[in-house]
């Protein structure tokens, strides 16, 4: 096996980014909601390019934007935003970057997932889209993030402000995005047939003090730590020269972590655990029905 390397920021200590008395991801028994075949059934592993990266495809980039969980005030939201974001790639990906971006919001998440997840004390990619296979989900432009716990009200939902005064009611009938199925992967292959037949995937990994400090290059836990606490989204993968294989994975964080946000890990080995439980959904294809709010229309 090739040598890695990658760099550590030293001012970066234990604790950092992590909370490890109380873990963002709060892991629920696996359910699903699968209606279509599989991809590793139908996707030969030799088919597989040796590099796939969505944020460079013929020059064009087919993620969103990445987020920053920890800001303006810690919260344990990471298993919102991985499966948020992670579907609101593979959104994108379907409609060959169309305008407009659609980038899922991860507060309703937050204030709406109930089973075994607690909003800003940890929650679960499994649970999360169940929910939103049973009830939608919308778009960041209908709920920020504010790195809280809310209610799971309409308001709380999607919402508007007046301009003449400081109050904010529910928008009616606001725009919603479905998803037809859901479940999960494990294993190298599988996660890399899913990936490249649908798009991204939420996972799972363990947090380790080097890990928090990691800031660029090929990540390679040495401790064995495979105890998964933290949720990811992983869009893609490629193969070094030397023959490294890795995986490219988004945390959330912030640009200031890592490689502007994203990094890279090694492939093939279950690295913190990395293969051993990915979440996936599958948009329906249904663009929602954009239009002013009703309090806001003429």
């Amino acid at each position: 096996m090739p040598t890695v390397q990658y760099r550590a920021n030293p001012t970066v200590k234990k604790g950092t980014y992590h909370n490890y008395n109380s873990p963002c991801l709060q892991p629920a028994a696996p359910t699903s909601h699968v209606t279509s075949p599989l991809p590793h059934t139908y996707v030969r592993m030799e088919s597989l390019p040796t590099n796939y990266d969505p944020r460079n495809i013929s020059g064009i980039d087919y993620t969103v934007a990445s987020h920053n969980q920890l800001i303006p005030q810690y919260c344990g939201s990471c298993w919102a935003f991985a499966t948020s974001t992670a579907l609101s790639d593979r959104i994108k990906i379907a409609r060959r970057g169309a305008f407009p971006d659609i980038q899922l919001s991860a507060q309703i998440l937050i204030n709406c997932v109930a089973n075994n997840s607690h909003g800003c004390q940890g929650g679960d990619p499994t649970s999360a889209y169940d929910y939103v296979l049973h009830s939608g989900l919308s778009d960041e432009t209908c709920t920020n993030y504010v790195a809280k716990t809310e209610d799971c009200q309409p308001q709380y939902v999607c919402r508007t402000c007046s301009p003449d005064s400081d109050k904010c009611s529910a928008v009616q009938n606001p725009p919603i995005v479905h998803i037809s199925e859901h479940g999960q992967v494990s294993g190298e292959a599988n996660i890399m047939a899913e990936i490249y037949a649908r798009g991204p995937i939420a996972a799972n990994v363990a947090i380790t003090p080097q890990f928090e400090a990691y800031a660029g290059g090929i990540f390679n836990d040495t401790t064995g730590k495979t105890s998964r606490d933290h949720s990811i989204e992983i869009v893609g993968w490629g193969t070094t020269s030397s023959g490294m294989k890795y995986w490219i994975c988004r945390n959330s964080w912030g640009e200031y972590w890592g490689e502007q946000g994203w990094f890279r890990i090694v492939r093939g080995t279950d690295n913190l655990g990395i293969e051993a439980h990915g979440d996936w959904a599958v948009w329906d294809g249904v663009m929602p029905n954009y239009r002013l709010p009703t309090s806001a229309a003429p």
